[in-house]
């Protein structure tokens, strides 16, 4: 099964940032699927419910579509679930 990390993000947030490039290099090393979304930008396009849920707490790191960190990366634990 190939796993899947989603990053939800806003513009101008420096930890979104910082996070996306960290998970960009853990997505070369390890081997998941990686996409960045802009929860402002997914509001603008019609799509509120991930800005709803999770707009004040960005980034928020899902893995396999389910919560699994937010403000930063937890990178040990990420390494411990990819692996199983």
């Amino acid at each position: 099964m190939d796993r899947q990390v989603q990053l939800l993000t806003r513009d101008g947030c420096p930890m979104c940032s910082a996070a996306a490039t960290r998970l960009a290099d853990l997505a070369r090393e390890l081997g998941f699927g990686l996409t960045v979304t802009d929860v402002d930008a997914s509001a603008a396009a019609g799509d509120a419910a991930l800005r709803a849920e999770f707009g004040d707490r960005l980034p928020v790191v899902l893995l396999d579509g389910a919560e699994h960190s937010y403000w930063e990366v937890d990178e040990d634990r990420l390494r411990a679930d990819l692996a199983r």
